[in-house]
Formats: structure tokens, C-alpha cells, sequence
């Protein structure tokens, strides 16, 4: 007798005083469509090689079975390549796992609260690099589940003030200053005790922690970037899901190596413009009256799409759900060159022309990658989330063009 599957939201479950002020949840598992533990295990080879077609047609059709996601995640975000051996991948994740563990030292080093379960609230320098001796903690009794997320629209940010003191290097005075800037536009500390604080998980102070710490070491790692508002929406599914620690920092940095670009601001433009002005376009083709409503409304740059595109629906959607759709887009846009393109991109070759030819290869595509290799059109611009936006505007046009007199009515539109 088969035992009937577990509700996806029994994985992520939702704390009692919360249950009706979050989206409802319209995922569900479908047994014999969704990728469960069994069907996941069946995929590899003895020697640990992964049939990566045969898991990309099962995502497509239901999505990932919650007590696998992270794992198959590692693989959709090209963290590991599905033709090594289980010998070559445990080799692989000790290597990063020893990285981690140097990069999380060279913190601690600078901010001895890193890594001892606490997150600071408070400055620990001040921009002139003037240690602050006493930096507040974490108070989570001060920041309840129904504390509002942080609004993550586009806004220009001050210069960090020059540096002034010879004994503090820049990077490491830019890494201080992200770890709380106050009055700026991101603050670590703030923003990871309002994450996902609706989920039973981030009762737990050590949970929460463990976010901070992935956020300031990949602050540190990467300095370019360094740490902005939705990122913490991004990187907390994968603390949820990946146990150990340097595994969910690696499986964020990798979904940050295709999210990045979107974070880069500066006077004149924002990371996402590209794609604002290509979902503009398409909205203009399919919908061309709810274009035109939109930009009688002052709407005409869709800037009010930004957060959509910046944290993937985490704030439209419920976290089940988001992360389902997460999922399905890597699983559509699947490059099985991925790996090597970021392992060593000197010597990565391109063998989408090679595909082409053979059937079997082709298989190993998403959906949506397929369909841009069969055209020859590769334009990483264009990518499968623009077209959700649109579709998302799209099924609501209708109480869009009703009801929307301004930017805040199509934010706030269901």
C-alpha cells in the first residue's frame, strides 16, 4: 500500500500565528510527476554519473520533492558536474568546504562575533574606520514574524567616505561598513532577522545566524558586490535546505554567478535594466493596451517589476511556491556545459553547435535552452524570468487596467 505524500508545506512549515498573512501555497507533490527520492537515486550510474535528461523531464513536469531539493539544486546551479563520480563530487565538496572554512577564518578574524551563533545589529566601524568598541548583537525578540521585508526598489546610495586611518585596508573597511550601514540602502544585520521569519525554522537564533554568516563571508569574497537588500531572500532557501554550511554558501554563490549582474547599480542605470526594457517590449507586443495603461500611469520604464526580477517572486509568491518556480527555470534554462564554464572558462568549450547534431546531447538541455540552441540564439539577456514577469502582468491585466491609478497599485496588485 502506497503511503499517501507528505503536503509540500509540511517542509517548510509556517508558524501558527502567521497562517493568514502569507500567500497561500499552490504547489503540491504529484506522485508520478514530481522528482521524488527514488526516481532522484535511480538517475545515477553505479560509479555516480547522473542521467541529468531524465531528471530535467521530471522537474519540468512537477518540480523537486522537498527532501531533495537542496541536492539536486547543487546540480540545476552548476555546483557539480552530472558526468563526474560520486568519488570526483565528495573530492570536490571537501576542497570548497576547506575554502569555506579559510574565508569564514579571515572574517572571524575581523569580526570575532562572526560564527559564534550572533548577528550584529549595530556598527562595528565607523566610515572614517574608527573601530566602534561595542557593537549590538542581535535582539531577535525585537524583530517579530510580521515585521514588514525591507523595500528592495532601486535607489542611488552615498560614497563610502575616503579612507583614514592607514592600519585599515579598504576592502576590510568595506566589508565592516556592510556588515550594518545604517541609513543605507543594504545592512546585513537588519535584514536577516526579517527573513522568512513566518517559518518555524528561523525560530531558531542559530538559523538565523547561519544565513549572516554565508551573507558576510560571500560580502567578503566578493567585494564588487559586496552585500545588497534581496539577497538574504535568495540565499535563505538554501541555508533551509542545505545542512552544512559551506554546501549552502557555494550553492548561493553559484545562483549569485547568474544573479549578480542584477545587483550592479550605479548613477545612471540599474543591474535589471536590460531586462525591464525587454519585458517592456514584450508587454507592448502581447498586451499593448495594458502597455499603454501602464505608461499613462507613469509605469513606461516598468521600474515597479524590479523586486520581481531582482528576488524571483519571493515577495508575490509563497516561499513553496517561489522556490518551486525557481527550480522549474533552472531546469528549463540547463546548460549541461555549466560546470566546466565555470570551473575553468579558458578552457570551457562550446558544444551547443555539436548538439545540434546529436539528439542525445540535445536532451540534456532545458526546455528553454534547447529551443535557443536549435535557433542559434544564445542571448543570455533574454532570460526565461522576464517572461514570467510578463506572464505575470499579464494575468492580472485585467484588474490592472480596472484598479491601478498608480506605480503602488500594480506593486501591490495580487
Amino acid at each position: 500500500m502506497k503511503s499517501t505524500p507528505a503536503d509540500s508545506t509540511d517542509f517548510f512549515a509556517i508558524r501558527p500565528e502567521c497562517q493568514d498573512g502569507v500567500p497561500k501555497t499552490r504547489f503540491k507533490i504529484r506522485p508520478g510527476k514530481t522528482l521524488s527520492a527514488r526516481k532522484w537515486q535511480s538517475a545515477f550510474s553505479q560509479d555516480g554519473h547522473l542521467d541529468i535528461a531524465k531528471v530535467l523531464r521530471r522537474i519540468q513536469r512537477g518540480g523537486i520533492h522537498p527532501s531533495i531539493k537542496g541536492a539536486v539544486w547543487e546540480f540545476l546551479l552548476g555546483c557539480y558536474d552530472p558526468n563526474s563520480t560520486f568519488d570526483e563530487r565528495s573530492q570536490l565538496r571537501q576542497r570548497r568546504r576547506e575554502q569555506y572554512d579559510v574565508w569564514k577564518s579571515e572574517c572571524k578574524n575581523m569580526e570575532p562575533k562572526l560564527g559564534n551563533g550572533k548577528i550584529i545589529m549595530g556598527p562595528v566601524i565607523t566610515e572614517g574606520g574608527i573601530p566602534i568598541q561595542d557593537p549590538s548583537s542581535s535582539d531577535l525578540n525585537n524583530e517579530g514574524p510580521g515585521t514588514t521585508a525591507p523595500d528592495i526598489s532601486p535607489r542611488h546610495n552615498s560614497t563610502v567616505s575616503p579612507l583614514t586611518v592607514d592600519s585599515v585596508e579598504k576592502k576590510v573597511l568595506q566589508w565592516k561598513l556592510t556588515l550594518h550601514q545604517i541609513d543605507r540602502f543594504w545592512r546585513i544585520g537588519l535584514d536577516v532577522v526579517r527573513t522568512d521569519r513566518v517559518l518555524i525554522f528561523y525560530v531558531n537564533e542559530a538559523n538565523l545566524a547561519k544565513l549572516w554568516d554565508v551573507l558576510c563571508v560571500y560580502a567578503w569574497i566578493d567585494s564588487e558586490i559586496g552585500y545588497c537588500q534581496g539577497m538574504n531572500d535568495l540565499c535563505s532557501p538554501m541555508v533551509i535546505l542545505l545542512e552544512n554550511e559551506a554546501d549552502a554558501f557555494w550553492c548561493f554563490e553559484h545562483m549569485m554567478r547568474r544573479m549578480r549582474g542584477n545587483f550592479k547599480t550605479s548613477v545612471s542605470s540599474i543591474g535589471v535594466q536590460s531586462q525591464l526594457s525587454v519585458l517592456a517590449e514584450i508587454i507592448k507586443v502581447v498586451d499593448p493596451k495594458l502597455h499603454q495603461h501602464l505608461e499613462n500611469i507613469d509605469g513606461g520604464e516598468y521600474l515597479f517589476a524590479f523586486q520581481m526580477l531582482v528576488v524571483l517572486f519571493r515577495r508575490e509568491l509563497s516561499f513553496v511556491d517561489a522556490i518551486y518556480l525557481w527550480e522549474l527555470m533552472w531546469a528549463m534554462e540547463y546548460n549541461p556545459n555549466i560546470f566546466s564554464q565555470y570551473e575553468d572558462p579558458s578552457v570551457a568549450t562550446d558544444k551547443s553547435a555539436i548538439a545540434m547534431r546529436n539528439g542525445k546531447l540535445l536532451k540534456q538541455y532545458g526546455k528553454f535552452e534547447r529551443k535557443n540552441v536549435k535557433s542559434s540564439s544564445l542571448d543570455q539577456q533574454t532570460a526565461l524570468s522576464v517572461f514570467l514577469v510578463a506572464g505575470f502582468l499579464e494575468a492580472k491585466n485585467k484588474r490592472l487596467l480596472r484598479e491601478a491609478n498608480g506605480l503602488d497599485d500594480v506593486v501591490k496588485a495580487p
